[in-house]
C-alpha cells in the first residue's frame, strides 16, 4: 500500500464512520445474524492476493455490522455509551500513525506519572490496592510495631449494594473484604449508614 492508496483507504473508512454513527439509531441493537453465519461467509482457502480495499470495507458494511451488538447505540441501555467520541476516533488514529511506545523517558519528552488503564474496572482495581496501601501505611506510620501482613488482615472496604460487580471483584483480587451496605429508596448510600456500619464493627471510630 503506497500513501495515495492509504490516503484513500483511509477516507473510505472515515466515511463507513460516519455513516454507521449518523444511522446507528435505525439499526437493531443486537446482532441479526444467523449464529455461524458469518464462518460461512468466508472462503475454504486463504487467498492467493489481497483484497482491495473497497471490498473489504463492503465486508464490513455487509457481512461485519449486521452481526454486531451496537454498543454505541443509544437505545442500548446495558452498558455507557462512552468510548467512541469523534474525537477519541482521531486520537486513535494519531496514536496508531505515530505508533510511539512511551515507556521510558528516551520515548517522550516530558516529566512522566500516571497511567492509563484499559477500561473502568481495571481502575476500580488500581484504586482499591490504593486505598488498601494507603491505609497500610497510615497504620504502619501510628503503630510501627505492627505487622503490614496483620495489618491487611484486618482491614474492610464498604460499598453500596447498587454498585457495579467490579467493585467486589476488585475486593477480591485485592484481598480485601468489602460490605456492601443497602441504600435507601433514593438508590444512594447516605453517610450516616456508612458511619452506623463502621461503628458496629469499630465502636470508637
Amino acid at each position: 500500500m503506497d500513501f495515495n492508496e492509504f490516503r484513500n483507504f483511509g477516507k473510505g473508512a472515515i466515511e463507513l464512520l460516519i455513516r454507521y454513527l449518523q444511522n446507528i439509531r435505525e439499526r437493531d441493537v443486537l446482532s441479526s445474524a444467523a449464529p455461524f453465519s458469518l464462518i460461512h461467509t468466508l472462503p475454504n482457502e486463504m487467498p492467493e492476493r489481497a483484497e482491495n480495499w473497497q471490498d473489504i470495507l463492503n465486508d464490513i458494511e455487509t457481512f461485519l455490522l449486521p452481526a454486531l451488538t451496537h454498543w454505541q447505540s443509544p437505545n442500548f441501555h446495558g452498558f455507557y455509551p462512552s468510548s467512541s467520541s469523534m474525537g477519541s476516533i482521531v486520537g486513535e488514529l494519531l496514536i496508531a500513525g505515530i505508533g510511539v511506545l512511551g515507556f521510558n523517558w528516551h520515548s517522550v519528552e516530558g516529566p512522566g506519572g500516571g497511567v492509563i488503564l484499559g477500561s473502568a474496572s481495571e481502575a476500580v482495581l488500581i484504586a482499591v490496592i490504593s486505598a488498601r496501601e494507603h491505609m497500610v501505611r497510615c497504620t504502619k506510620t501510628k503503630h510501627p510495631d505492627r505487622n503490614e501482613r496483620d495489618i491487611r488482615a484486618k482491614l474492610i472496604a464498604y460499598a453500596s449494594d447498587q454498585s457495579n460487580s467490579c467493585i467486589e471483584k476488585a475486593g477480591k483480587l485485592a484481598a480485601l473484604p468489602f460490605n456492601l451496605l443497602p441504600t435507601k429508596n433514593d438508590f444512594r448510600l447516605h453517610a450516616e449508614q456508612l458511619e452506623a456500619a463502621i461503628k458496629m464493627i469499630y465502636p470508637k471510630a
